[in-house]
């Protein structure tokens, strides 16, 4: 397996640079893996494909203003930081862009968007260089990202968004992701409501997405990339449910590739702890990467968006659905013109 073989073509004219509206009247590919059929929807008929007893898994982050800019002291050249997730005591994991004169011990100071000089008295401070062009950067204020940071953008979308929270789903509400899960941005909450009545369950988790969600897999034996760690947490109470879910043979349906992951990695902490049950709580750091070749434990069905060649998301719903099978239904959204990426249309997979 090499990270080549997640490669496709897509013309640039196809990367959604900004939302549908209504969120839910974006197209929804729907693909069986049982019989290999492949159907074009909307999803506002997404509620035709659930069952009453089925369970909908939810990731509740919320997209924090994780975007930073300032000018460095010593020269005046512009930066521009994304906060990655938080060290304590004012320090962060960031990217900083232009990286490559960021030294240790390099100095800057924070100003709004579009300032040609600071005015806010806040500064930044390198402190130690890490892997993937990371940095380890301590502010002079903990509390610069509510009074100076923007929500970002993922780097593919160059069109601004005239409203933030349309880059949140509805039901966010945990602060932590600097990208976000994708997949629920397609929800109303009349379409909740809707889904709800059909006797179709709700649950929520949480991850807090970071890095990986945008970033191409850089080596060719993907098994070697290094995941960027983020957050989770499932709680005892959606475990015990899950669990009830899965005894009586009813699906778990999960919105989104990081709400795979965290059910995933539950499973597997529970094998490595030695218990009877499918899958336990969860509360700190996961790294789960999930290749063709893993075994789900949980999952029965996906919702997600059209992902990035080369990606870590596009190999989990290869590895859930089949390479062949999500790369035939890439080519066919490509010659359909489906909407890519964040902003793009969604594929549920049954």
């Amino acid at each position: 397996m090499k990270t080549s073989d997640f490669d496709y073509l897509l013309p640039s004219e196809l990367i959604a640079q900004t939302p549908i509206e209504p969120r839910d009247h974006s197209r929804l590919m729907v693909l069986s893996r049982k019989s290999g059929s492949i159907e074009h929807r909307h999803f506002f008929e997404i509620a035709e494909y659930l069952r009453p007893g089925d369970i909908l898994v939810f990731n509740d982050s919320r997209v924090i203003p994780a975007r930073l800019f300032g000018r460095k002291r010593d020269g005046g050249g512009r930066v521009e930081l994304l906060l990655l997730r938080p060290l304590g005591l004012g320090v962060w994991e960031a990217l900083v862009r232009p990286g490559r004169r960021f030294a240790v011990g390099t100095r800057f100071e924070i100003a709004s968007e579009g300032e040609t000089s600071s005015q806010t008295g806040v500064w930044g401070e390198v402190l130690e260089k890490r892997e993937g062009g990371i940095r380890a950067i301590r502010f002079s204020d903990e509390h610069v990202l509510e009074k100076f940071g923007k929500v970002p953008l993922p780097p593919y979308i160059h069109t601004p968004l005239s409203d933030p929270e349309r880059y949140q789903t509805v039901y966010a509400k945990v602060k932590g992701s600097v990208a976000a899960p994708t997949a629920g941005l397609h929800f109303t909450p009349q379409l909740l409501e809707c889904i709800q009545k059909k006797g179709v369950h709700f649950a929520f988790v949480t991850l807090h997405v970071g890095l990986d969600s945008f970033r191409p897999v850089q080596v060719e034996d993907p098994s070697k990339h290094p995941m960027h760690r983020e957050y989770c947490e499932l709680s005892e109470e959606v475990a015990s449910a899950l669990r009830k879910v899965k005894r009586e043979g009813r699906r778990v349906i999960c919105v989104g590739t990081t709400v795979v992951r965290v059910l995933e990695d539950a499973a597997l902490a529970a094998q490595r702890a030695g218990k009877h049950e499918l899958l336990t709580p969860l509360r700190g750091w996961t790294g789960l990467l999930i290749l063709p070749g893993h075994r789900f434990c949980i999952a029965d069905g996906l919702i997600t968006n059209f992902h990035l060649p080369r990606s870590t998301p596009l190999m989990l719903v290869c590895a859930f659905a089949g390479k062949e099978f999500i790369l035939r239904a890439y080519e066919e959204a490509v010659k359909l013109g489906y909407r890519f990426y964040s902003f793009g249309d969604a594929m549920l997979v049954l």
